[in-house]
């Protein structure tokens, strides 16, 4: 039988079998398989040092830094990959958007990471809007990706919770709603969705009922009861995942309570949801 010597390797090295060196039978083939004490693996320096050539990707221009939110009670911090919200979620707030209060399928649209603002942070009076509203959200943190997840097995998906707003410049929004267009340009801008850290859910638990209010300069606004959700989180993150695959560092608003309104600069949010951190910040021009 003809043998071909082996591609020499760094820190791999095969010498010849003896004759007595007993064949595999492989798919009608035979191999000689040489006895284990003739390798030499490569060693941990070796490993070491090509671990140590590569070299980072060459991008055409810089890289930027993903958008993170404090987990709360740690130093960690929670990369943030895609927004996700859900529209008209209690039926009083479709009713005073003059929508069918009846529960409808959910809907979902989108917002930049980049609309993060951290909790305390001022918030900018946008550009090209004259009516900024405020919606106050429980914001739901997934660890776990996956496709197609039962409503039973949600929760294994979720890692934490936050309080969020989601920020709407409510005649960009009105105008592209009568043209049947997206709603992307009045519901993600810089400074659209302040939220607080991210409460472990190990932590705080899985919350279904309790109070969810804004005021604005102290006077209430919104006042309503998670327990009032047309969709409930598992039932969202089911339905979602249907529609996309979830990724580890997604995030999820899961609708406002009726009271939305607008809000002028130098006007001071608050936004509360039982058993968490409240959420603050001050409009600026």
């Amino acid at each position: 039988m003809r043998t071909v010597d082996a591609p020499r390797q760094p820190g791999l090295m095969v010498r010849s079998p003896p004759a007595s060196t007993p064949y595999a039978r492989l798919h009608g083939m035979s191999v000689e398989v040489p006895p284990p004490s003739t390798l030499r693996l490569p060693t941990l320096q070796a490993l070491g040092n090509l671990r140590g050539a590569e070299q980072p990707m060459d991008t055409i221009i810089p890289q930027w830094e993903p958008v993170t939110l404090p987990v709360r009670d740690t130093a960690a911090r929670f990369p943030v990959r895609r927004i996700f919200c859900v529209g008209r979620n209690y039926a009083d707030h479709a009713r005073e958007m003059g929508q069918d209060p009846d529960r409808e399928p959910p809907f979902f649209f989108t917002k930049l990471p980049q609309s993060i603002l951290q909790n305390g942070e001022p918030l900018a009076y946008p550009s090209a809007t004259t009516n900024l509203h405020h919606e106050i959200e429980l914001v739901v943190a997934i660890g776990t990706g996956g496709t197609d997840i039962a409503a039973a097995r949600a929760r294994d998906h979720i890692i934490g919770y936050a309080v969020g707003l989601d920020m709407t410049r409510r005649d960009l929004q009105a105008t592209a709603k009568e043209k049947g267009q997206p709603w992307d340009m009045g519901k993600s801008f810089p400074g659209a969705a302040p939220m607080t850290a991210i409460h472990p859910a190990a932590a705080l638990g899985h919350p279904r009922a309790g109070f969810i209010r804004l005021t604005v300069d102290g006077e209430q606004r919104q006042n309503g009861d998670l327990s009032q959700m047309s969709w409930s989180v598992e039932e969202l993150i089911a339905r979602l995942s249907q529609l996309q695959p979830l990724l580890p560092g997604d995030l999820i608003m899961t609708g406002t309570p009726a009271g939305v309104g607008p809000v002028q600069p130098g006007q001071e949010l608050l936004g509360e949801i039982h058993g968490m951190e409240p959420l603050r910040t001050r409009v600026r021009r």
